[in-house]
């Protein structure tokens, strides 16, 4: 069971992190990169001379973009983890594990560790205004365990009550409110803002179903094996 587990987990967290870390170098770093220059004032998109777009692939870094993939293999074998977790726990409830219904569980682990706190908080650049980290990191952690609490319930709940659980739980965090900051200020355009976390999120959805499948596949795999 354990072997079964963490073998699954690792090959599809490290799989699936080297596309995202991959998609992250080729869509979301140009539009951060760009960030960091409004950021320290190297640009500026006020005044009579208005900075160009320039969204270009960025000069490839050996050692930062290196550091960047490993560092998305690591994260991305730790939400494999979790959700090889969770299809352990549906496979008691009936549910069905293999490539295809993974990317059913990807897309779920996608709107808990993405889509249901970004709907409020949402991916930020370097330079924009932004409330205390301390207090955003508590909202989100609590709206990820609400959304992934109520996933569940939506996917095994067998009454009414269930489904309704799971739907407060998911309005809560956004009824109660994400911090945000005092004023909106900042260098960074809004224009730059809005496409970071629209790559962002697209980035996340597509490495999620990636890894949702692998994990399914992997799972299964193992499952016949040890049978």
């Amino acid at each position: 069971m354990i072997s079964r587990f963490v073998v699954s987990a690792l090959f599809a967290g490290a799989a699936a992190g080297l596309i995202a870390g991959l998609l992250q170098l080729a869509f979301v770093q140009p539009v951060l990169l760009q960030a960091e220059l409004f950021e320290n004032g190297t640009l500026s998109h006020f005044g009579s001379d208005p900075a160009p777009v320039n969204l270009g692939w960025a000069a490839i870094d050996p050692v930062r973009d290196g550091l960047s993939i490993v560092f998305s293999m690591l994260i991305y074998t730790g939400y494999a983890l979790v959700l090889v977790a969770a299809m352990s726990l549906g496979e008691e409830r009936g549910s069905m594990a293999n490539g295809r219904w993974g990317i059913l569980w990807g897309i779920g682990g996608f709107i808990a560790f993405h889509l249901a706190p970004g709907f409020s908080l949402a991916p930020e650049v370097p330079g924009v205004a932004a409330a205390d980290i301390g207090a955003r990191q508590i909202w989100w952690y609590a709206t990820v365990g609400a959304a992934i609490v109520a996933l569940f319930l939506l996917a095994f709940g067998r009454s009414w009550i269930a489904w309704s659980g799971a739907v407060v739980l998911l309005i809560a965090p956004h009824v109660w409110g994400a911090p945000q900051p005092e004023t909106y200020a900042g260098p960074v355009p809004p224009e730059l803002a809005a496409l970071f976390a629209s790559r962002a999120l697209g980035t996340g959805l597509a490495a999620w179903v990636v890894l949702g499948s692998l994990a399914g596949y992997f799972w299964r795999r193992e499952t016949l094996r040890a049978g």
